[in-house]
């Protein structure tokens, strides 16, 4: 790859993606950076050296990647667009310390193949994520158990949902998720004049400081059916809510035996909140 080809700037990009038969795919949630500024502040938000190992989930054309390859011991990135894989090979082909993986990460076993590719580091995941598949994409890295830290970009509303306090409008059951297995944070907003295509959304850049351990004492299973069942109707009490799970009695006397009060609405209580209500039912119906 010639140093001086700007990834960022699609006129530089366009022969190559016509060389390839590339086309945008809405379904794959492709828009493409074209702001240099961003990949470069995310790369340096997530604080790497070579100790580190990073996942990378939707390279594109690689801005991403070389920032991240320029910082990091080993980049482990996945792209699902084949169509991409000559475009990479000439602008990221160059990389001794990236390896592409062309498959949907979410068929992937991610703790195996960090284990196999990533061995002796530090992990961390830096994706600038599909809108159409970002809460399933970010259960699974939540779920893998491996990663110390995540960088992501996502819809400013999904962030605005990841990193919300109890009692505000957009807290709910992904929220809680999020906090189980991390302290979230969100960094900045991108506006949609630095993609290509251009999305109706504003995207935003949150960083989630994973946890070693879950943060309350509780059954998770159990935890997430109460979670699920409080906001499946935001607009019923807590009670009326947990009344297909437990029933009307055992609802009634957990959130008595909790000091909670029984008109309450799921949005109000915390993780604390979930986990002794959850404990307090543990017993009888879950």
């Amino acid at each position: 790859m010639k140093k001086t080809l700007d990834l960022c700037d699609l006129n530089a990009m366009r022969p190559l993606l016509q060389k390839a038969g590339f086309r945008f795919s809405k379904g794959k949630g492709q828009n493409f950076l074209t702001a240099a500024w961003v990949p470069e502040r995310i790369a340096e938000a997530v604080d790497l050296g070579p100790g580190d190992g990073v996942v990378e989930i939707g390279p594109g054309v690689g801005c991403l990647t070389r920032a991240l390859a320029a910082r990091a011991g080993r980049v482990l990135a996945y792209e699902v667009d084949t169509a991409l894989k000559p475009v990479l090979c000439e602008t990221v082909g160059d990389l001794t310390n990236l390896e592409i993986v062309y498959d949907d990460v979410m068929g992937r076993d991610l703790r195996a193949d960090c284990g196999e590719k990533l061995a002796g580091l530090r992990l961390s995941v830096c994706a600038n994520l599909p809108y159409s598949i970002t809460t399933p994409v970010l259960t699974k890295l939540y779920r893998a158990g491996c990663f110390s830290r995540m960088l992501v970009m996502v819809q400013k509303e999904v962030a605005q949902r990841m990193c919300a306090g109890a009692g505000e409008k957009d807290y709910g059951a992904f929220t809680l998720l999020t906090r189980w297995y991390a302290k979230p944070e969100m960094l900045f907003t991108v506006g949609p004049e630095c993609f290509v295509p251009r999305p109706k959304v504003k995207s935003a850049v949150v960083r989630l400081t994973m946890r070693t351990a879950p943060p309350v004492q509780t059954d998770e299973a159990a935890f997430f059916r109460v979670v699920r069942a409080a906001f499946n109707q935001r607009r019923k009490t807590l009670a009326n809510a947990l009344e297909g799970v437990c029933g009307k009695e055992a609802a009634a006397a957990a959130l008595a035996a909790c000091g909670l009060d029984s008109q309450v609405r799921g949005e109000a209580l915390g993780l604390e909140d979930f986990a002794a209500l959850t404990n307090a039912l543990q017993n009888t119906v879950i």
